[in-house]
């Protein structure tokens, strides 16, 4: 833990934020318009908002398709969903309720298909249907598979505008977003919690840690029991595009039937807001936690991940499974190959290398994966320890649950 006594103070807060992702902004957003006389003040440590994984994912709105019935992705998916929409209509931010199709290429998927509209059925997922191959092709031509679920309550929106706009509504509720504020010391004592950053210490009574892919490290500077037996191990996605003489080959997003083994959901094609199509992503190790390119390397980064019990564990039963994500990204006709699975039209010169994200997947120790959201409580902070998909969907929602967490533990309410 980071001593912070010898840093010049510049700034008090009752509450303090660490990370100005969707979840952070989200969050602090909440708590600002909630209280008319808190003090908020979200911490950055990039020179924007939205930076990371808020910034880089996809862009979908996902319906809750996928997510473990009684869970509290599964629980947030769907009125998450409702209220983005709503949200990015009321501020006129971009959004599209285009539905997506989830396709069988083989017979042996299909029943994991059905588990997944049983799931959607559990959720509350609307109007969920099953296709046959010519009604796929209804839906989309270039597709092909042997049977296929249409979902037409998924959609695609601007995340980054949807950042942009809770900052917005956090400043004019009087909150604030310090950015270029990475936080390297954390000191919890009686009369509240000093957060060292390169801009200066933060007196705060309280804190939310929304670090995303350094909210562990966060959590063990604090003394986080929870943080000691997890760790955040980055996956990067790579992506395609689609040039655009090929961008008519897709209407909205085609995605296969996901392995119930791995947490990631496969190639799919994706388009976007500004009619382009992204097609991937595959999922390697990234060598740095914010390491969107092979040359990205942190040392200290790739050493607490290989070392760390849970990712061995991970690595010796999914072994075959990480050397095919890796030669996908090292051979764009293995990515390509991957990708005709399900539009088997493709042609490798129609794609051209696009973007990447990292996804921060918390690991415990035992090599299982955090599958559910993960937030642990101290007497003076919350930590946000795993927030994948549906985290922007459902942010909303997860930034008023965790406002209503700090309003019962810290605000008398």
């Amino acid at each position: 833990m980071s001593d912070t006594s010898d840093t010049p103070a510049s700034g008090d807060a009752d509450i303090a934020v660490i990370g100005a992702g969707i979840l952070g902004l989200s969050t602090a957003m909440a708590l600002a318009t909630s209280h008319d006389d808190l003090r908020v003040v979200a911490l950055e440590q990039e020179s924007g908002v939205g930076r990371h994984q808020s910034g880089n994912n996809s862009g979908v709105i996902h319906s809750g398709l996928y997510y473990r019935p009684g869970s509290a992705k599964a629980r947030m998916a769907v009125a998450g969903a409702e209220r983005m929409y709503a949200f990015c209509e009321e501020h006129g931010i971009g959004a599209e309720r285009c539905g997506k199709v989830v396709v069988a290429t083989h017979e042996s998927e299909i029943e994991r298909m059905r588990e997944l509209h049983r799931r959607g059925d559990a959720n509350g997922v609307p109007d969920i249907r099953e296709l046959g191959p010519d009604e796929l092709r209804e839906f989309e031509p270039n597709a092909a598979g042997v049977a296929a679920l249409h979902i037409p309550s998924t959609g695609i929106a601007d995340y980054r505008g949807v950042c942009e706009k809770y900052r917005e509504l956090l400043e004019s509720a009087g909150g604030s977003v310090r950015l270029r504020s990475r936080v390297s010391g954390v000191r919890v004592d009686a009369d509240g919690v000093r957060l060292a950053t390169t801009t200066g210490v933060v007196r705060a009574k309280h804190v939310v840690n929304c670090a995303g892919l350094q909210a562990d490290r966060i959590a063990r500077r604090a003394g986080a029991s929870e943080a000691r037996d997890l760790r955040i191990v980055p996956f990067r996605g790579e992506y395609y595009d689609l040039v655009p003489s090929a961008r008519h080959m897709l209407k909205n997003l085609i995605y296969p039937v996901p392995d119930p083994a791995f947490p990631f959901l496969g190639v799919h094609f994706t388009r976007r807001l500004d009619g382009t199509v992204e097609a991937g992503p595959n999922a390697v190790l990234a060598l740095k936690r914010e390491g969107y390119r092979w040359r990205d390397i942190s040392a200290r980064d790739t050493a607490e991940s290989l070392t760390w019990p849970g990712f061995l564990s991970l690595a010796k039963g999914n072994w075959q499974t990480g050397l095919g994500e890796i030669w996908r990204s090292a051979n764009k006709p293995a990515f390509v190959n991957a990708l005709q699975r399900l539009m088997p039209n493709l042609e490798p010169d129609q794609l051209t290398r696009g973007g990447a994200g990292v996804r921060a997947q918390a690991l415990r120790r035992d090599g299982t994966l955090a599958d559910d959201f993960e937030i642990a409580h101290q007497d003076r902070m919350i930590h946000v320890l795993n927030a994948p998909s549906p985290g922007a969907t459902a942010s909303l929602l997860i930034g008023e649950e965790i406002a209503s967490l700090a309003q019962s533990s810290w605000l008398g309410g």
